[in-house]
Formats: C-alpha cells, sequence, structure tokens
C-alpha cells in the first residue's frame, strides 16, 4: 500500500500545541524566539530563491576589462 499526500493526516491545534510545548522544553523560553527567527528567515529566503525575488537587493557588477587591440 503506498501512501499519498491525501491520506496524511491534517495538523490541530492540539498537535500544534504538544509540538510547542516540546520545543519550550528542548530549547528553554530564552532560546525559542530566537530559533523561531532563524526559522522564519530561512523559511523567506528559501521561499525568495524559489520565485526568483531578490527584494530589491542592488548586485553591484564589476566592469570587465578587455584587451585592446593595437
Amino acid at each position: 500500500m503506498r501512501a499519498t499526500l491525501a491520506d496524511m493526516p491534517s495538523i490541530g491545534p492540539m498537535e500544534l500545541v504538544i509540538v510547542l510545548a516540546i520545543a519550550l522544553i528542548v530549547l528553554g523560553p530564552k532560546k525559542l524566539p530566537e530559533v523561531g527567527r532563524s526559522v522564519g528567515k530561512g523559511m523567506r529566503e528559501f521561499k525568495g530563491a524559489l520565485t526568483g525575488e531578490d527584494k530589491g537587493e542592488v548586485v553591484e557588477e564589476k566592469p570587465v576589462l578587455r584587451a585592446s587591440a593595437d
């Protein structure tokens, strides 16, 4: 029997509370916000890389040196 995406159960509020409680116990209250920010930043960068968004970042082009034909 092969599992598909339709066969997977949905994640409800109780499951999210359990995951957050375990994360709080493992990481502690001081480290949890920092880890959350890091995960969020990583997800935004991953999404941006997939969609090709550059958030207005300017990439400086280096001048190309060409040999003169003298």
